[in-house]
């Protein structure tokens, strides 16, 4: 994308008024999306993201200029635009940067640029179809197969000189039903971080039929009862609970600033004794993962909490300063006009030796929240209200009737001390995370879980 020596020369640049660390991050990504509403191409959408960031450091002060100029030229100008906003003096550096090759563990073998349109909305004709076709009470669908194309670079005066191609893929299919003048909706939407090769392990009817189930079952339920009671959780997406309740709370972008639930608690028990959570950016061709950071920092496996025992948190260099702990591969950001900062990849509660049989039996009166939807969160008290998409009364260790306008609502540092069974059925479900630096791609998991005792938000 850029030479070596166009980008020393910028590094240079940035470092002429006394930075102690320049980064140069640069990306050209392509975004394709095939729309389909009522069985038939409402739209296509290609859109490219192109241009460059120039980040200056000096202790704990950060600067960073934008620009979508990548010529020589033009990045020199961005370049002096950051040194000029730090201007702590001036500082003559010579820096030579070495190519490093970090590894691809995210082969891909069908690049979707290669795949025609027609192709796509064929697929995305199959799933929809099987959507409208599961039961009369289904009155729309809706589905989009998108596919992303992210190509970065990262040079740093540190010497680093590296570059990484992101590939993703995902069908999302939406479906309304109608039971008796109530309308409700479900969705299904898988991806991966793979060429168009994902549709030969998931199948696109397979998606609008689940889409479609999950709409008629909760258009024909009556309303949750409100009340505290034990929950089981369902295994996929339901790991967003710890994702939004817990997740955040850990990542540098709040510890770093005091502004976290789990601040100054390394080494200490924060969590049931069957809790581990993860976030692993080093899975294969998940859709989460990473090759590198977008500082250019290869991708870790960060055992986050484990046993109960809070481990390690998740950090960028620039907030890893200001702790005094090391990176652990988890900056990312959006594009390169929002500022890196840490961030989750694939995180998920790790599986437990519980069956979920038990778990449900468990349970003489409670809730079963079988798929998780949206909701919000105050990361620095871990105070969250999440929506229930799909639920069900458990009564006398069964699995009952569903019901819908179930909600959850606690904090994260309680909710967590609660998980008290822990199935060993993990599963993860694909999503896009919100934060400082933008939306990205994240991965959520877990395996089914008991939570002893939540506030559940009914009728």
């Amino acid at each position: 994308m850029i030479s070596k020596e166009i980008c020393e020369r910028v590094l240079q640049k940035a470092s002429s008024t006394g930075a102690d660390y320049a980064e140069l991050f640069a990306e050209n990504t392509l975004n394709h999306a095939v729309n389909l509403v009522g069985g038939k191409v409402d739209s296509v959408h290609d859109s490219q993201i192109a241009g460059a960031a120039v980040r200056v450091f000096l202790g704990l002060r950060s600067v960073m200029a934008t620009t979508v100029d990548t010529t020589e030229s033009g990045l020199l100008r961005c370049a002096q635009r950051a040194a000029e906003a730090l201007a702590e003096g001036k500082a003559e550096i010579s820096i030579s940067l070495r190519e490093r090759l970090f590894g691809d563990i995210h082969p891909i073998r069908i690049v979707p640029a290669s795949v025609a349109n027609a192709d796509k909305a064929a697929l995305l004709k199959d799933a929809c179809s099987a959507a409208s076709e599961y039961d009369a009470a289904v009155v729309q669908v809706t589905g989009t197969l998108l596919d992303v194309d992210r190509r970065i670079l990262v040079a740093t005066s540190e010497g680093l000189w590296t570059q990484d191609r992101q590939i993703r893929t995902r069908m999302m299919v939406s479906a309304v039903a109608e039971v008796n003048g109530e309308t409700q909706t479900g969705g299904c939407r898988p991806g991966a971080r793979t060429g168009m090769e994902l549709f030969e392990r998931v199948d696109p009817r397979a998606i609008g039929r689940e889409a479609a189930r999950q709409a008629v079952t909760m258009a024909g339920a009556g309303y949750c009862p409100a009340g505290v009671m034990p929950v089981a959780i369902g295994n996929g997406f339901g790991g967003v609970i710890f994702h939004e309740a817990c997740g955040h709370s850990l990542e540098a972008t709040g510890v770093a600033y005091g502004n976290s639930q789990f601040c100054d608690k390394l080494g200490q028990k924060i969590a049931h004794e069957k809790v581990t959570a993860i976030d692993d950016g080093t899975i294969p061709n998940d859709w989460g993962s990473i090759n590198i950071d977008d500082e250019g920092t290869p991708a870790r496996r960060n055992v986050l909490i484990e046993k109960g025992v809070l481990k390690t948190y998740m950090i960028d260099k620039f907030n890893g300063r200001r702790m005094g702990m090391a990176s652990t591969g988890s900056a990312r950001r959006q594009d390169f006009s929002f500022v890196p900062t840490s961030r989750m990849t694939n995180t998920f509660l790790a599986p437990g030796s519980d069956k979920e049989e038990d778990i449900i039996a468990s349970i003489e009166y409670g809730l079963y929240a079988k798929e998780m939807g949206g909701g919000s969160v105050n990361p620095v008290t871990g105070e969250f209200n999440f929506a229930v998409n799909e639920g069900y009364i458990i009564r006398g260790g069964k699995v009952c009737e569903p019901v819908r306008g179930a909600s959850l609502v606690g904090k994260g540092s309680d909710v967590i001390q609660k998980i008290d069974m822990v199935s060993d059925n993990l599963l993860c479900g694909q999503g896009m995370c919100g934060s400082s630096s933008g939306s990205i791609p994240t991965n959520v998991g877990q395996p089914l879980i008991r939570v002893s005792s939540i506030t559940v938000g009914g009728r």
